[in-house]
């Protein structure tokens, strides 16, 4: 069931179903990405940057990165086109972060996994090995 709620865009209210924003906002988007769509497809425009873009047709930056984000617009087409990595914004073409902190977080992990197995290691050890003790008594 649809439920009532605010256009996070326009902040009109619409009955929120499949699409996260209001139909005037949906139509307002598919504008844009015609508008960019035309632009990036004429042949002297194919490499134009994403700056480039906003700057000719007036569509504002974030949207033409995530029509390129949600692969409306490819690079490998329009080799000037390009989304921020999710963690330290540099431009990307590919994937959800940069090649530098994907390695980061696949360090980050290793690193986890070697603390965890290492833990779980000196477990096993401390279960394997008995300790006893005696105590002397002062009998004469």
């Amino acid at each position: 069931m649809a439920e009532l709620a605010n256009c996070p865009w326009c902040h009109g209210l619409f009955m929120k179903g499949p699409a996260a924003i209001c139909r005037d906002c949906v139509k307002q988007e598919e504008d844009d990405f015609q508008t960019v769509y035309s632009f990036v497809r004429q042949k002297k425009n194919r490499t134009a940057t994403v700056p480039d873009i906003v700057r000719e047709t007036g569509v504002e930056e974030y949207k033409i990165r995530e029509f390129v984000k949600a692969k409306r617009l490819h690079p490998t087409q329009f080799p000037g086109l390009a989304y921020s990595c999710e963690k330290c914004g540099t431009d990307i073409k590919d994937g959800r972060m940069c090649e530098s902190c994907t390695g980061e977080l696949k360090e980050g992990v290793q690193k986890q996994e070697k603390m965890k197995q290492a833990a779980q290691k000196g477990k096993k050890e401390d279960l394997g090995q008995v300790t006893y003790y005696s105590v002397k008594g002062n009998n004469r």
